[in-house]
């Protein structure tokens, strides 16, 4: 028999928790408990509304691309999580958050509902918040938590409501589970947004999930989504909260917690891998290990996430080596007290799970044992078609979900006057990647949303095959720049100096700062660098020259004289200061440009793919298409020299 309970928030009122597990010490009636019991925990994170599969997906990147099997789709995760389950009627499902938002078009045109209803019929219990849980606000996650219609100019939105997967159809039941924020706190309250932890008993065993997003969401999203809100310290508020626990008898504490960190790309990045304890090349603690190694005792477990990596930092497995050498794992990533605790990551989009076995002692309530592999979820298992084919439900809303998206995908929202290829030249430039720079420039560059003068795009981020079709000049549709340009993040405007500047261009090459890879930033219009293929790591930028351009204007204008950022490899000016652009995945140091950690009076914009599509509406019919070899895009950028 199982249990739940959580921390509640409705009509202003919070729960205490020792009312809601009141009675769980109490002596239970029936016979007596074996000394132990085994429970399955199912974890899921950084689902992003991927309702359909969004590709092929590996075990490890020693598989074959062509041999790796299509993974994911909202109707097969079902069908695992139903497997799994089965395995073991004491089971949980919980999740680490960014549940929505960012979300492919089948789910993000209607509010990422689409994306609710169908974990609802997955059966997920609890999850972390995420970042991307405040793209739109507290006010809007609790309409996905509580349910209800989407409000537009006081009537309700036509794309909401639309009830595929709820009750009846007109309807939006909200989320039967629950979402966790024990470290976002509302100001005018005091109290958290959301329930800082849940509880679910099995044989009046229970057990405890803390759930929390990054304490630097703030500088990710959009101002609007987290005004009046405070976002505490990861570890102490999960060290505030496990006396709480203890004081009620709860013993077994897991931690979900939308942070993490990566394998490094050196390894063969097995989901079941733990390489190098997710250090940082340079040998430092990832921001995951960096949150556990201050946890006081009491943690058994952590379900990590945000990165989008798939890991498994416990004894269960053994590292893997590319040579296929097997080494000894130790249990996990230590705590305070040098204790080792498990930490799992089941990548992104819903291609993986995390299987755990989790062992509670009956008479003390403490985890002994936690047992975690992370599972592909093969959309092309026999089994898994099978059970699709027995229980329709969930493919069924997605395939109506993405007939009632269609009209959309088709629409035009721009039009360009020649192919531009997400390839690279001998440079690393990207045509496509140029486009999507200047559309993020553009977006952010008015005062009130940035005043940003130069933007930089990952290459990684731009989606092959770019923005092509047979023909030119062509139509460009929403669907095929969403293709492009998936991901969903939001754009983030920093002020950087010469020097920072300088340092980050640096970073694109591989050995310097840490660098494992040669990753060359797409630059925006006004920029143009030179860098050398022969120079020594951290040396190869030798030039940089910025003309301030207005992308706002159609066509674009040249509102200043060049200026000199970088001259045979020496900043001109270290302290002054530039407004940069990028998406919420550099900024936040993803693919290893650590210098945008620095940035500071940071400034959350809008959805990268909105800014895209915004841009591309000043050149569909009757305007002129967009024309990248307009002199004033200044295309090349990027010059690569000896």
């Amino acid at each position: 028999m199982t249990t739940l309970r959580f921390l509640a928030r409705r009509s202003g009122l919070v729960l205490t928790a020792a009312a809601l597990v009141a009675g769980c010490a109490s002596k239970r009636s029936g016979p007596p408990l074996p000394p132990t019991l085994t429970v399955k925990i199912v974890a899921l994170n950084d689902f992003h509304g991927n309702l359909q599969s969004p590709g092929r997906f590996g075990a490890n990147t020693r598989v074959p691309f062509a041999q790796r099997p299509a993974a994911g789709g909202a109707d097969a995760l079902a069908a695992e999580v139903a497997r799994l389950k089965a395995r073991n009627p004491l089971n949980v499902v919980v999740g680490g958050g960014d549940f929505v938002g960012a979300s492919p078009l089948v789910s993000g045109l209607f509010f990422d509902e689409p994306a609710v209803e169908v974990l609802n019929h997955i059966g997920v219990e609890f999850t972390s918040v995420g970042n991307h849980e405040f793209d739109k606000g507290v006010d809007e996650l609790n309409r996905l938590q509580d349910g209800g219609c989407k409000i537009t100019n006081g009537q309700r939105d036509a794309d909401s409501c639309k009830g595929l997967g709820s009750r009846m159809p007109g309807t939006f039941d909200g989320a039967r589970f629950h979402w966790l924020a024990a470290n976002v706190v509302d100001n005018a309250t005091g109290r958290t947004v959301m329930p800082p932890y849940g509880i679910k008993s099995f044989a009046e065993i229970p057990v405890a999930f803390i759930g929390m997003t990054l304490k630097g969401t703030p500088g990710i999203v959009s101002p609007a989504g987290v005004k009046g809100l405070e976002f505490h310290d990861e570890a102490d508020t999960v060290n505030a909260l496990i006396p709480e626990l203890h004081d009620q008898g709860i013993q077994a504490i897991v931690v979900l917690v939308h942070q993490g960190g990566v394998q490094p790309s050196t390894g063969v990045d097995d989901i079941n891998g733990c390489d190098a304890n997710l250090k940082e090349a340079d040998g430092s603690d990832s921001e995951i290990a960096r949150i556990v190694r201050r946890f006081d005792a009491g943690v058994d477990l952590v379900i990590s996430a945000h990165t989008h990596a798939a890991y498994n930092c416990s004894a269960s497995t053994v590292d893997v080596s590319a040579d296929g050498a097997v080494t000894p794992r130790p249990t996990g990533l230590p705590d305070r007290t040098g204790r080792l605790v498990p930490v799992t990551s089941a990548s992104a989009f819903g291609r993986v799970l995390t299987d755990i076995d989790v062992t509670l002692d009956t008479a003390t309530r403490h985890i002994i044992a936690v047992r975690p592999t992370n599972r592909l979820v093969d959309r092309t298992d026999p089994a898994i078609v099978k059970a699709i084919d027995a229980d329709p439900t969930v493919r069924n809303i997605v395939e109506g979900y993405a007939r009632l998206a269609a009209p959309l995908a088709d629409a035009v929202v721009g039009s360009l006057a020649r192919s531009l290829p997400a390839s690279p030249n001998d440079a690393g430039e990207e045509p496509a990647g140029s486009l999507i720079a200047d559309s993020q420039l553009r977006a952010t560059q008015p005062a009130a949303l940035g005043g940003a003068q130069i933007a930089f795009m990952n290459p990684g981020g731009v989606r092959s095959p770019g923005f092509v079709a047979p023909t030119a000049p062509f139509a460009l549709t929403y669907g095929a720049a969403f293709t492009v340009q998936p991901f969903g993040n939001s754009l983030v405007t920093m002020t950087l100096s010469g020097k920072q500047l300088k340092a980050l261009l640096e970073q694109q090459f591989a050995g310097c700062d840490g660098q494992v890879a040669n990753r060359v930033l797409q630059v925006s219009a006004g920029m143009k660098i030179a860098w050398s293929a022969s120079a020594p790591a951290c040396a190869k930028i030798t030039d940089v020259m910025f003309t301030p351009t207005d992308l706002t204007a159609t066509p674009p204008l040249a509102t200043g004289a060049p200026q000199v950022v970088v001259k045979n490899g020496v900043v001109q000016f270290p302290a002054r200061t530039y407004r940069v652009t990028v998406n919420s995945f550099m900024a936040s140091g993803g693919d290893g440009l650590r210098t945008l950690t620095e940035g500071t009076s940071r400034i959350g914009g809008a959805q990268d793919i909105d800014a895209l599509t915004a841009y591309l509406a000043s050149y569909a019919a009757p305007h002129a298409p967009y024309d990248a070899t307009l002199p004033v895009l200044g295309e090349p950028r990027i010059a690569r020299r000896p």
